[in-house]
């Protein structure tokens, strides 16, 4: 994806990547999308979408593609999450994440993100199984000039 990915991309991408849970599809990707708060950056192993509001951004989905996991593409998108929404105006930054999903709650942690809440039974899985959600936020300093 080196031009702006598609939501039909996109819708593809989240689906490989949450099997355990209804992906969102290309139409809901549409929704998002036609809003000016929203924001994608992507590779074309995984993308990472945002929405800022003022002084505030939430990081709405990152997803990578299961066969390049493990291989810090995640890493780099929540970075350029991290840039966009400071580009942006954003100083503070919130996320949730599955209680379950263990690789990106220590992604997460080690980005500096700490928890600020959770949402008991938020996430409905296949199998009829819920799981809790936690709630993430960091604070997003202005960069100095050199970084």
């Amino acid at each position: 994806m080196c031009t702006q990915p598609t939501p039909l991309e996109l819708a593809s991408l989240h689906a490989a990547a949450f099997t355990d849970q209804r992906p969102w599809s290309a139409a809901e990707m549409q929704a998002l999308l036609s809003s000016p708060h929203v924001f994608v950056a992507g590779l074309d192993q995984g993308f990472v979408m945002g929405r800022t509001v003022l002084d505030e951004a939430e990081l709405l989905t990152i997803a990578v593609d299961p066969d390049h996991q493990g291989h810090g593409i995640g890493r780099q998108l929540l970075s350029a999450f991290e840039d966009q929404a400071r580009a942006r105006g954003a100083i503070r930054a919130f996320l949730e994440v599955a209680d379950d999903n263990t690789a990106a709650r220590a992604l997460y942690g080690s980005a500096g993100w700490t928890e600020s809440g959770r949402r008991v039974g938020y996430y409905a899985r296949h199998t009829g199984d819920s799981v809790d959600a936690i709630l993430l936020e960091k604070q997003l300093p202005l960069r100095e000039p050199s970084e």
